[in-house]
């Protein structure tokens, strides 16, 4: 069974969630609750939980604040925040989770649905919250490094080193510069909303690709890429795709 930490600066908010885990998570069956950070810095060394969810935006230290104090900790962390982009983007990028408030109950069951799988598939957590702090750090979240998981580990790239992304089936196939393919099983939809913002283009259902490695388009609705691929463009996007490729 599952022993579980809330800490959040909201009394509200911590009540609110507790309720929902009673009510809709039954493999939760030890429920602990800290208001504000210094609580909670407190309950993480008392309750040692195997499950965090932890609020951002708080005073006088914030949730990432608060787990550099735990550099070895072996819990994972669902993130709970209202809507930050920039800390949405450096939780996503680093393949961790994270809900938004007011909590949806369905999202709620699938975030412990999926923290379930990744005990199931002894995955540790720590290499992907080093990987959070960097992006933090970093002055512009274009220079944000992407975390790809696999079954041979996980691989930290930037969006600049990668050529293009391939579904196959629900599992993503990334083609790196000057290195191996890596797949991951996460779909090509959720790496396009991660990276159509770092010059990726979404060219067909099954191709999304860096608009830096395309050499060369033609009229057969076809894309040469650096490495010498080729790739299909689907007729239907063709024209916003040569826009996308003739602008300056």
């Amino acid at each position: 069974m599952i022993k579980t930490l809330i800490i959040d600066d909201e009394e509200s908010t911590v009540n609110v969630l507790q309720l929902l885990l009673k009510k809709n998570i039954p493999q939760i069956d030890e429920i602990h609750t800290a208001v504000g950070a210094a609580q909670g810095l407190q309950m993480i060394q008392q309750v040692k939980p195997h499950l965090l969810f932890l609020d951002i935006e708080m005073p006088l230290m914030n949730g990432f604040q608060l787990l550099e104090h735990f550099p070895e900790h072996d819990f994972e962390v669902i993130f709970v925040t209202a809507y930050d982009q920039y800390a949405i983007k450096a939780i996503k990028f680093s393949a961790l989770d994270y809900l938004l408030k007011p909590i949806d109950t369905e999202e709620l069951k699938r975030a412990v649905e999926r923290f379930v799988q990744k005990q199931y598939n002894r995955q540790s957590q720590k290499p992907l919250f080093e990987n959070l702090l960097y992006n933090l750090k970093l002055p512009e979240t274009d220079d944000y490094r992407l975390a790809i998981s696999t079954h041979e580990g996980t691989f930290f790239y930037h969006p600049d080193e990668i050529i293009r992304c391939e579904a196959t089936g629900n599992y993503t196939r990334f083609y790196l510069k000057e290195k191996k393919p890596l797949l991951t099983s996460k779909t090509l939809k959720e790496y396009e909303d991660m990276l159509s913002d770092e010059q990726f283009i979404r060219v067909h259902r099954t191709h999304l690709v860096n608009k830096k490695y395309i050499r060369s388009f033609s009229p057969d609705h076809e894309l040469k890429m650096s490495d010498g691929s080729v790739v299909e463009v689907s007729r239907r996007k063709w024209d916003v795709v040569k826009t996308r490729l003739t602008q300056h």
